[in-house]
């Protein structure tokens, strides 16, 4: 079966703030990314289609299936308390500075770490269904990484150095368990 993995359009916050897990606007620039995004898949059949449950990810999964299955599991990373600051303002505090040198195994206040994220977005694939239909899955940078660990085998700095534009696709194998 082949993961069509798709990242949100662009959203409508300003640079360089924390928007993780907040349930942001998209930007204006949404009807011509969705066109883009649509050519993209043009012609492909797709058995199932899940969805992020923010906003921004489930508005642009409906616009391929009106049968969106919603899992809190490939929701952004969680920030807790760093949601919707600039990144400046937390990588000056101390907690931020030992967050930013081992966000793997370092939660962020009232939040998550990467491992934690990991766990869940493991959980997710391994309940997907064992067909071999193609699968739309409308999700995060930050998700997107973690597949890329999960089912390609990337380090993690390997995944981070890996840019994710807004409305990538990213198609991925995954095998029959």
């Amino acid at each position: 079966m082949k993961l069509y993995l798709v990242r949100h359009t662009r959203v409508n916050m300003p640079p360089g703030i924390c928007y993780g897990n907040s349930d942001v606007a998209l930007a204006y620039t949404f009807p011509e990314e969705l066109s883009a995004i649509q050519s993209e898949l043009e012609g492909i059949r797709l058995a199932r289609v899940y969805s992020s449950p923010l906003k921004r990810c489930v508005m642009l999964a409906r616009e391929f299936s009106g049968n969106v299955i919603v899992d809190g599991r490939i929701r952004e990373f969680d920030f807790g308390k760093w949601e919707r600051q600039p990144w400046d303002d937390i990588y000056a505090q101390d907690k931020g500075k030992e967050w930013f040198d081992d966000y793997v195994n370092t939660s962020c206040p009232h939040g998550e770490s990467f491992r934690m994220m990991l766990e869940r977005v493991r959980r997710f694939i391994d309940s997907l269904p064992k067909t071999g239909g193609n699968i739309l899955i409308v999700t995060h940078a930050g998700i997107i990484r973690a597949f890329l660990i999960l089912l390609e085998g990337y380090t993690v700095n390997e995944a981070f150095d890996r840019k994710i534009a807004y409305g990538e696709i990213i198609i991925l194998e995954k095998q029959k368990k």
